[in-house]
């Protein structure tokens, strides 16, 4: 039985609701991602973003985002 909406149904919600962006969080850092509709697929999971930084925007150049399996 489902309790209510799944991760990746409140991220995409309120990115397209409140007009936010997709970004990369990895611990306290957040990234914003220059590639905003491959994104979309991966909300609410762990992901590999490869690509290139800009570390004074803290903006990455997306070249490829995969799914990451978390080890549990």
């Amino acid at each position: 039985m489902r309790m209510g909406p799944t991760d990746a149904e409140c991220t995409i919600a309120c990115i397209s609701a409140h007009g936010a962006t997709y970004v990369l969080s990895v611990g306290k850092n957040v990234y914003t991602l220059t590639d905003q509709q491959t994104p979309e697929k991966f909300a609410g999971q762990k992901v590999r973003v490869r690509g290139t930084l800009d570390a004074r925007t803290k903006t990455i150049q997306v070249d490829s985002i995969n799914a990451v399996k978390s080890a549990r």
